[in-house]
C-alpha cells in the first residue's frame, strides 16, 4: 500500500484540530496501521503535549531536520504505547511523532528566518518511506501560509475542521476553494464541538450541502476532553465515548 497523505486543517485556531488529529492517528494504528503525525504548527506546537512527550526528552525536532541538523526519521518518536490503550492488540499498528521545538530561540528563529518550504516536501516524503509508513498524517498551523499550502497540495485528503460558527463558516469556504484548486483528491469537513442540543444529522446536511463537501462526522462538545486537560489521548481513556465514535467515522472514510 502507498502511504496515504492526510493534512488536518482549521482555518481558525481553538477549532480542536490537533486533539482529532492525534486521536485519528491512534485510532488507525488500532487496526494496526504504521502512522506518523507531523506537527509542522512551527509558530505554536502542542500535539506533543497529547502524547505525554516531556520537551526536554526529545532529541530531535522537526526545526533541526529544517535546519541540516539531522535526518527527518531521526526527529520521529515512537508514542505508541501513550497513543493505545493496548498496543499489544493493535498488531504492527505504530504511531510515531516528529514535535516541532519548544524551546523559544528555536520558535523566535523560525518567525525570524523562516525556513525552506521545500524542505518539508521531501522531509515528509522520506518519511513515508523510510518508516514504510500506511498514513502520514500532517497537524498544520491554522490559516493559511507557504506550508498549508504546500502540505494541502501534496495530500491524499484534507480534513477540514471547524466549529458551528459563523467566522469558521467563511474561513471554512475560502480554505476550500483552496484545495479545490490544488485538486486535493478526498475532502472531508469535521464539525467540531456541537452542542448537545443541536440535531446533528441536520447539521451535517446544511453544512454538506452549503460547501458541496460530505461532511465525515459531527463531534460534540465533551466535557471529557476539558477534564483530560491535554494529558493524553481521548482514544485510549475512553474508547466508547462520542466523540471517540464520531472519529471512528472520519477513519472509516479514511481507510475507505
Amino acid at each position: 500500500m502507498m502511504t496515504r497523505i492526510v493534512s488536518t486543517h482549521s482555518y481558525r485556531g481553538g477549532t480542536g484540530k490537533s486533539n482529532i488529529t492525534a486521536n485519528v492517528a491512534a485510532l488507525l494504528a488500532e487496526r494496526g496501521h504504521r502512522v506518523a503525525v507531523v506537527d509542522t504548527d512551527i509558530h505554536s506546537p502542542g500535539i506533543h503535549v497529547l502524547f505525554g512527550l516531556d520537551p526536554s526528552a526529545i532529541r530531535f525536532t522537526l526545526n533541526d531536520y529544517l535546519w541540516g541538523r539531522c535526518a527527518v526519521e531521526d526527529a520521529a518518536v515512537d508514542v505508541t504505547n501513550a497513543a493505545l490503550r493496548d498496543p499489544s492488540r493493535a498488531g504492527s499498528g505504530k504511531v510515531l511523532l516528529v514535535p516541532s521545538s519548544m524551546r523559544a530561540g528555536e520558535i523566535a528563529r523560525v518567525l525570524k528566518e523562516g525556513y525552506e518550504v521545500d524542505l518539508l516536501n521531501e522531509g515528509f516524503h522520506a518519511l513515508c518511506e523510510r518508516l514504510r509508513l500506511d498514513y502520514l498524517l500532517i497537524d498544520t498551523h491554522p490559516g493559511v501560509n507557504d506550508e498549508t499550502l504546500l502540505s494541502i497540495a501534496i495530500s491524499d485528503c484534507l480534513l477540514l475542521v471547524l466549529r458551528p460558527d459563523h467566522q469558521d463558516y467563511q474561513g471554512t469556504a475560502v480554505t476550500l476553494e483552496l484545495a479545490r484548486r490544488l485538486e486535493v483528491p478526498q475532502l472531508l469537513l469535521v464539525v467540531n464541538k456541537a452542542l448537545a442540543s443541536f440535531d446533528a444529522k441536520a447539521l451535517a446536511e446544511q453544512i454538506s450541502v452549503a460547501y458541496r463537501s460530505p461532511v465525515a462526522a459531527v463531534l460534540p462538545l465533551t466535557e471529557d476532553l476539558v477534564r483530560l486537560g491535554s494529558a493524553g489521548v481521548l482514544s485510549a481513556q475512553m474508547p466508547d465515548c462520542a466523540y471517540v465514535n464520531g472519529l471512528r467515522q472520519v477513519v472509516d472514510q479514511l481507510e475507505g
